[in-house]
């Protein structure tokens, strides 16, 4: 599980697209709870019924497209770094999500995901007892006088 988790979060560590091509990927931060994963994603300039969300098993990708204001041809331009066209961000998590597990808002340019893990995945500590003293030994050493071995 471990193992499984840690290439869900290298993945992420994936550079993002290039700006120059659509709008690239977009920014995530990913905090992981007890209970559920909590993805956000920065949006800014994008309306909500041009985002995507969906699962695949257990790929969670953000998709859509953040489209132009104006067309060139209606200003004289002199200073253009903002970035239109699509977008597209995927991530494999380390469990599939139960039916209903995903939950979505947006709120001012972010995109606010709770990812909430199945019972199955959700990590639970147990306590260990300590006990006092010395372990046992692994083979008992017996305190008995060796038989010397009788030749006939």
């Amino acid at each position: 599980m471990r193992r499984e988790m840690e290439n869900a979060f290298r993945a992420l560590d994936q550079k993002p697209g290039s700006p120059d091509i659509g709008a690239g990927a977009p920014a995530i931060n990913v905090a992981e709870t007890n209970d559920a994963f909590e993805v956000t994603a920065e949006l800014p300039g994008v309306d909500e019924k041009d985002i995507n969300v969906s699962l695949d098993d257990n790929q969670l990708v953000i998709s859509g497209e953040k489209k132009a204001e104006s067309t060139k041809e209606e200003k004289n331009w002199h200073v253009e770094e903002r970035s239109y066209g699509s977008f597209y961000r995927s991530m494999l998590l380390p469990f599939e999500p139960e039916e209903g597990a995903v939950e979505a808002h947006f709120d001012k340019g972010v995109l606010h995901l709770t990812i909430k893990k199945p019972a199955k995945a959700v990590k639970t500590t147990k306590k260990i007892d300590i006990k006092p003293g010395a372990p046992p030994s692994p083979n008992p050493v017996s305190n008995k006088p060796a038989v010397p071995n009788k030749a006939a």
